[in-house]
């Protein structure tokens, strides 16, 4: 029998699936600023307040949203979302029918795997609050949004 990311679109997924599908990256933890102009959404390695860089988990996931009004919480009613994240995101890779990463601890069996492939923001962030708001210009970073090779040539 194949696994439930395989058979079922985001939108048919239980919301114990939905949740399980989150690679644990942290990626869209990261704060972005957009392009006014065009659009575009530029990553920083300034990360929310309420991340632990150290497990990559939100310390008060459930209250997120209330605590952090602009945080990214992601809903099958709102997939036009997905193209905000990185193309590593096991989300976005669903949506856009490419499956799970190696990486993946569905895949894996270990949620380690995403740390040790370098896809998560596990040493790599700063946070908030050792960073100026109006300077986040100054820590953009393209790492998060590159090919590499947790995706192969599906990128």
């Amino acid at each position: 029998m194949l696994p439930y990311w395989e058979t079922k679109s985001l939108e048919q997924m239980s919301a114990d699936e939905w949740e399980n599908l989150c690679d644990g990256c942290a990626r869209c933890c990261l704060h972005k600023l957009q392009d006014a102009d065009t659009l575009e959404v530029h990553y920083t390695c300034v990360a929310c307040r309420l991340l632990d860089a150290t497990t990559c988990r939100c310390r008060s996931y459930r209250s997120r949203a209330e605590l952090v009004p602009d945080c990214m919480v992601l809903r099958r009613d709102r997939m036009e979302a997905m193209q905000a994240l990185p193309s590593s995101c096991a989300y976005r890779r669903i949506a856009e029918g490419r499956g799970l990463a190696p990486w993946h601890h569905l895949v894996s069996g270990s949620r380690e795997t995403v740390h040790t492939a370098g896809i998560s923001v596990r040493g790599r962030v700063l946070p908030e609050d050792q960073v100026a708001v109006d300077g986040l210009e100054d820590y953009r970073v393209t790492w998060p949004l590159e090919a590499g090779p947790e995706d192969g040539k599906d990128q």
